[in-house]
């Protein structure tokens, strides 16, 4: 088996409704995702002869899943009352609504089949959001 590996990153801040502790306050956090995929034998032909895939699609896929939340605020969706969010948004604030809590373990799973719908065979995900603190999805 084959496997290929890369990683992006990307700047944020979220908060977790509901969480008792330090970081149920607003936070930023330097998320790195790396992206691991598999194969079972190497191309045959072409200009990605003796390769799973061109590292810079893969990359590149990455990148394109990742960007949609650069320096922006991640909330899950119905966690703020109406008025938070209008004061936000007329600060011109860019707000990124998901449909689960901003928890490393739930960007590992949701970038997991994000890049398996992109076509790729995916064998783990990686959310750093420290560099000593990630969680991991894999199959």
């Amino acid at each position: 088996m084959y496997k290929l590996k890369t990683a992006e990153s990307f700047d944020a801040a979220h908060f977790l409704k509901d969480y008792d502790g330090k970081c149920a306050n607003i936070h930023g956090h330097r998320w790195k995702v790396e992206v691991e995929i598999q194969c079972e034998s190497l191309k045959e032909n072409g200009s990605e002869k003796g390769m799973c895939v061109d590292f810079s699609v893969l990359k590149e896929e990455l990148k394109k899943q990742l960007e949609v939340f650069d320096h922006t605020f991640i909330i899950e969706r119905g966690s703020l009352k109406a008025k938070t969010l209008e004061a936000l948004a007329e600060e011109n604030f860019k707000i990124v609504n998901v449909d689960f809590r901003p928890t490393a373990e739930n960007f590992a799973k949701f970038f997991f089949d994000k890049m398996v719908n992109a076509g790729f065979d995916v064998s783990k995900i990686v959310v750093f959001e420290t560099p000593n603190n990630c969680a991991i999805y894999e199959k």
